[in-house]
């Protein structure tokens, strides 16, 4: 059974191409936490992801994806009645935008009692997102059961607040964040989901409010700026890896999954933060969300050159 489990809705991808003709589109694949469930396997750990998909020819790629990338599918569910959820992504001088066809789909459908217990009971850690709860009221209680078990069997939780507000209201959203940070390890939202969830409040005092919410250790994930990390104890600002940067999608996801890659292979909190940095700046040097996702030695390299430099 694999040591990280994750939970949530992937998204086939439809890209639009960089060419003259804007009707043109790559198909790829996405999902903040099919994301990172891949990010951690490609660093080496061993991961497997909760969801249900539709039985389709959609939800069948994501299975060959993941046996590709040796992430373990034991907990995934095909719905005969449901789709696999779609979104696109369209350019423009004003940047990139996203559209998404996943009302009703096959992962809005998780529920409590759908959960593969035998799954999430064999894990070390457990990892899932805003947007696995914000998909669905079921898939929200998914979450909550899901983070409720490996609690009672100490195991470790993962939780990036990944706001999206055309997912649920923004009162909603900072409600079900909090708590769940009260219910995780390691809370890893970024400077976006902070500027929305705690409006007006400096890096360290959106880090204060996590902890008083639960939250035993943050990572407040900063884009360029590097990060901001808190035990509870400790506190340390770690700087960026300087890249050319051509596409941040997906960048946020490789950073949860090396993180707790890290974290289980035996680092220590600011250890695993720094090579999380890392790996998510080389994850920006390619384009979609995951093509680019780093290997073990790719991150490693990266950081012999920081080191050197």
């Amino acid at each position: 059974m694999p040591d990280i489990v994750a939970l949530g809705e992937p998204l086939v991808e439809f890209n639009q191409a960089r060419s003259t003709d804007p009707t043109a589109y790559v198909q790829g694949f996405g999902g903040d936490t099919s994301n990172m469930a891949i990010a951690a396997a490609r660093l080496g750990a061993s991961v497997g992801y909760v969801t249900r998909l539709g039985a389709d020819r959609f939800g069948r790629m994501f299975l060959d994806l993941w046996m590709r990338e040796g992430v373990d599918a034991a907990g995934v569910a095909l719905e005969a009645e449901a789709s696999t959820g779609v979104y696109f992504v369209t350019h423009s001088t004003q940047g990139h935008e996203f559209s998404y066809l996943r009302a009703g789909s096959a992962a809005s459908r998780m529920r409590p009692d759908t959960l593969p217990l035998a799954v999430l009971r064999t894990a070390r850690l457990v990892h899932a997102s805003g947007i696995s709860q914000a998909i669905s009221a079921t898939a929200c209680d998914a979450v909550f059961a899901a983070f409720d078990i490996a609690r009672a069997q100490g195991s470790l939780v993962t939780y990036d607040p990944n706001v999206r507000l055309k997912l649920w209201p923004l009162t909603r959203a900072r409600a079900c964040v909090l708590a769940a940070a009260a219910q995780c390890t390691w809370c890893l939202p970024s400077r976006e989901d902070a500027a929305l969830l705690f409006e007006g409040l400096a890096p360290d005092a959106v880090v204060d409010a996590l902890h008083r919410a639960g939250a035993r250790g943050v990572v407040l994930k900063q884009g360029a700026d590097g990060c901001l990390v808190s035990d509870g104890a400790r506190r340390e600002h770690l700087r960026a890896h300087r890249v050319q940067s051509v596409d941040a999608t997906g960048a946020g996801d490789c950073f949860d999954g090396a993180f707790a890659a890290r974290l289980l292979a035996g680092d220590d909190p600011f250890a695993a933060a720094r090579y999380a940095n890392v790996a998510a700046a080389l994850a920006t040097t390619g384009f979609g969300a995951v093509a680019p996702l780093p290997r073990s030695a790719d991150v490693e390299r990266a950081l012999e050159q920081q080191a050197a430099a």
